[in-house]
């Protein structure tokens, strides 16, 4: 699959995407042109297993906009991903610091975006 093929939840597509760096092998999540950790422009965009350990929550009660009114409150957390980035994204509600979680996809003002929910293991 070519990097040009492979979308992610940014662009429709249920799944989130990372990098790894061909020249150190850091890992990176947010697609950019280089490795933030040594320059080097040798990157594979790779799918993510979804999976991870929540290392910080909070839970929302005041929307910033009109449109995201109607999902207050909601919980934004930090997850330690399996492949060893760190993302924020949204979360059920009952979340706390140390469940491991698992991925899912939903709605959120319009756009698709990932939420993270408590994982079986």
């Amino acid at each position: 699959m070519s990097e040009a093929a492979i979308s992610d939840w940014t662009s429709g597509e249920p799944m989130i995407t990372y990098q790894r760096c061909g020249g150190c092998g850091a890992v990176q999540y947010f697609r950019r042109d280089f490795c933030a950790s040594c320059g080097c422009e040798e990157l594979t965009t790779l799918v993510a297993s979804g999976e991870g350990v929540v290392c910080a929550e909070t839970l929302v009660h005041r929307a910033a906009t009109a449109e995201a009114r109607v999902h207050v409150p909601f919980k934004i957390v930090l997850v330690d991903c399996a492949e060893g980035f760190r993302m924020m994204a949204h979360g059920a509600n009952d979340l706390v610091i140390g469940d491991r979680v698992r991925a899912s996809f939903t709605r959120f003002t319009g756009q698709l975006v990932p939420l993270f929910e408590k994982s079986a293991s």
